[in-house]
């Protein structure tokens, strides 16, 4: 009897702990956004141009960052990308005006692009094939982390230090962090980079990736939406100050933190009974059913009604991300995870892109509750798309078990 692998406890930590920390430096400035808005007079036609410039560079980094983890490994390129993101971070402080910020906003995306591919194949690759799962759910689980934290943090440094101090803080947490990652961590017992990364025109061939891209750029706006925008809402149409947004905006992310980490583990256990692409595909049903709830966050009148829909939609959506990205290093090559990773992650950051140029005049012009009403229908949309992405994998899998050859018709 083989003797079952212990669960890499401090290295997949540590893999919580970085995508808690992109996430704690991305918001700070969504925290902030009123104050630092009125300073330096923006509106939110221009914020979310400033916004826009995050999510370009980082859409860009994903797609190459991705490909940079499966050739360096983990260990190098995640403290690459780590460093850089922290150095950006910390030069928000110096900006003073809203094109600085931009550039800022573009450095930090630039740096964070290559986070959540090194973190979901550090999950595979240090931990065993039956706790994959749960260790994805841990590693991309430090995103909820970061965005429960965020706030009370924010807002305490800059009440006692300043916006300028809060974001200088924020970036010297990841120089930190590199340190004990550089000191402790080992590169990954099967690392298989720099001799079989392939290259994004043979990736794009591979039987139901075209189907997983697609359900990624119909559901990541919602998220961007979530992340960037909800203090804006909270201030602008319900009249909140940034304190009362700082108690109240962490508790839909820390839902989506339980769900993402707790979603992981009850998936690995379904799978031992159903098996691991079923036990995926049912979990990504539940949290589709779940995500209408969004539409009445925009149009009830009460404030902790409006926070607990907003909490259901992130529930949802831990349940959705964690088995998401879990069939998909299950059903495509395992040596390109990080870049197929990145390249969903590329894909998901065009559309937050244009639906960013389209929520700021949206908001603007009308008022936040068509985008809740969007947010509302996405996801069953996505699932469809992830259904037909497992049977063009089923269908190639059983033509290559026959011997017919697999083209590109055949596999969509």
């Amino acid at each position: 009897m083989m003797k079952r692998k212990r669960f890499p406890w401090f290295t997949v930590g540590m893999l919580f702990m970085a995508t808690a920390l992109s996430f704690l430096d991305r918001q700070v400035l969504s925290i902030l956004a009123p104050s630092i808005l009125a300073n330096f007079g923006i509106t939110n036609t221009t914020y979310s141009h400033i916004v826009f410039a995050f999510q370009l560079s980082y859409t860009v980094m994903a797609a190459f960052g991705g490909y940079m983890i499966d050739r360096l490994g983990v260990k190098l390129g995640l403290t690459l990308s780590l460093g850089i993101w922290s150095a950006a971070s910390a030069a928000h402080a110096f900006v003073r005006n809203g094109a600085q910020l931009a550039i800022a906003r573009f450095a930090l995306g630039f740096g964070e692009g290559a986070c959540f591919p090194a973190a979901t194949r550090g999950a595979v690759e240090y931990s065993a094939p039956e706790d994959r799962s749960f260790a994805t759910g841990i590693a991309i689980g430090g995103s909820a982390l970061g965005a429960v934290l965020t706030p009370p943090l924010t807002v305490l440094l800059a009440v006692r230090y300043g916006w300028r101090g809060a974001f200088l803080i924020s970036g010297l947490l990841g120089i930190l962090w590199c340190a004990v990652w550089i000191i402790f961590v080992k590169p990954a017992p099967r690392s298989t980079h720099s001799s079989t990364a392939s290259s994004y025109s043979e990736l794009l061939k591979q039987p139901g990736l075209l189907w997983f891209l697609l359900a990624r750029f119909v559901f990541d706006p919602v998220f961007y939406f979530y992340m960037f925008w909800i203090p804006q809402f909270l201030s602008k149409e319900r009249g909140l100050p940034l304190q009362t947004i700082g108690n109240l905006f962490w508790i839909p992310f820390l839902m989506l933190s339980v769900s993402q980490i707790f979603s992981g583990r009850l998936t690995d256990v379904l799978s031992k009974t159903m098996g691991s692409v079923t036990a995926k595909r049912r979990m990504l049903l539940i949290a589709a059913a779940m995500t209408p709830v969004s539409w009445c966050a925009g149009l009830v009148g009460s404030i902790p009604a409006a926070i607990g829909c907003m909490s259901l939609l992130l529930f949802a959506h831990g349940i959705w991300i964690t088995n998401y990205l879990s069939l998909v290093t299950d059903l495509l090559p395992a040596e390109n995870n990080a870049s197929i990773v990145g390249l969903t992650g590329m894909v998901g950051g065009i559309s937050g892109m244009i639906s960013t140029l389209i929520i700021g005049p949206t908001v603007d012009r009308f008022s936040f509750a068509p985008v809740f009403a969007v947010s509302g229908v996405v996801y069953p949309c996505a699932y469809v798309c992830v259904t037909l992405a497992i049977r063009s994998a089923d269908r190639a899998k059983s033509l290559s078990l026959t011997g017919v050859p697999i083209h590109a018709d055949q596999s969509s």
